[in-house]
């Protein structure tokens, strides 16, 4: 088990970004794809990903991929993968997945062949007729993609957005996955003041803390690959080790606000559990009329969005407000997210730049307002 090939799924919009964060990491052979980021490595590679990935959802094992046409050909090509070398004789192994314009569209019906396929596979394999399913949960995935069939072990257990920070959390919470890919894409370092004024639970200024600080986002919990005997302790260990010794401690400029009180205080409990309360400053406030703190900065924020139709007209009235305080900023670079297809004419001005993401299933845009690039002039 020298050389393994990975996978990443990610939100749509953040392969690129994930791609570079496994570069940076000096994975081999990083290739992006829609969905997801594949990449190579040893089974060391695999502690150093789940410990420091910020914007993929989880990584995966590849563990076999096949054409899969007919349920014959799915059961074949699991009994034909590599299982014995991942899972032992007592593990679970647990099955699910999805499929996606193939001829073979019943998931559970999907899920039943390939449970049976990869018993038989494993029970050949130990000289079992049943297996116990005792130990350690081995989690399959698969995805059935044009006919072609792809054969997972998951290694990250919870997904990697659940840093562990936030056990609750508003209404309409960020995913820690994209609330850290508009902080990288603002290209944040800790250096500029920071200011995110619709901070909701925390997770933009809490990411952009991490950020910062350079703490790796894993570092402070568990993952599935854990319970892997091929997996040496000494791997977690050295993976960890390395996190700390990277870590910056510096003093940084981080501030969070909202017109919601529970809110604040809310994302104030959630920066503790993450290690960075005593970086960031939360306090009460309304966007549309709070001065901004300082003369220059770089501001992030994910206004409401407004799905249904009253929502989406009050969503509407608040982007007028918020470019109407925000415009002649010229010192501060603003990356607003939302879901509305006409942001820039309420907002009042278009973007310097676009970017095409999704929270959740929700498609979205990250305007970018740029000190020197704004073209100005309403839409």
């Amino acid at each position: 088990m020298t050389q393994m090939r990975y996978a990443v799924p990610c939100l749509f919009g953040l392969e690129g970004l994930a791609a570079e964060e496994l570069r940076r990491l000096e994975m081999e052979n990083v290739q992006a794809e829609n969905g997801r980021v594949l990449f190579s490595g040893g089974p060391e590679a695999l502690p150093r990903a789940l410990t420091w990935l910020r914007t993929g959802e989880r990584v995966l094992i590849v563990l076999a991929e096949f054409p899969a046409s007919t349920f014959e050909e799915l059961f074949q090509g699991v009994c034909r993968a590599p299982l014995v070398d991942f899972i032992p004789r007592d593990g679970a192994f647990p099955v699910k997945g999805s499929c996606l314009d193939s001829r073979l569209m019943s998931v559970p019906d999907c899920q039943a062949i390939i449970k049976k396929a990869a018993a038989r596979n494993l029970g050949a394999a130990y000289g079992l007729t049943w297996l116990p399913e005792t130990g350690a949960t081995f989690q399959l995935q698969f995805a059935l993609f044009h006919d072609r069939a792809t054969l997972y072990l998951d290694a990250t257990g919870p997904g990697l957005h659940k840093r562990g920070y936030r056990a609750v959390g508003n209404e309409a919470p960020l995913r820690e996955t994209l609330a850290a890919a508009l902080v990288l894409l603002s290209r944040y370092r800790g250096r500029e003041t920071f200011f995110d004024p619709f901070c909701g639970s925390g997770t933009i200024p809490i990411e952009a803390a991490l950020i910062a600080k350079n703490q790796a986002p894993g570092l402070r919990r568990r993952f599935a690959a854990e319970a892997f005997p091929w997996l040496p302790e000494s791997a977690w260990r050295q993976a960890r080790e390395e996190a700390r010794d990277r870590e910056f401690h510096g003093q940084y400029r981080i501030l969070g606000s909202d017109i919601d009180e529970n809110a604040v205080s809310l994302a104030a409990a959630n920066a503790r559990k993450a290690g960075v309360g005593d970086l960031i400053e939360f306090h009460r406030a309304d966007a549309t009329r709070e001065p901004l703190p300082d003369q220059a900065g770089i501001l992030i924020a994910n206004p409401p969005y407004g799905e249904r139709m009253m929502e989406r007209q009050s969503a509407q009235r608040l982007y007028t407000a918020l470019g109407r305080h925000l415009r002649g900023q010229a010192g501060w670079r603003l990356y607003l997210l939302a879901a509305e297809p006409e942001f820039e004419h309420y907002f009042g001005s278009r973007a310097d730049k676009k970017r095409k993401l999704y929270n959740g299933r929700i498609q979205c845009n990250c305007y970018m307002y740029l000190p020197g690039q704004n073209k100005g002039g309403r839409k």
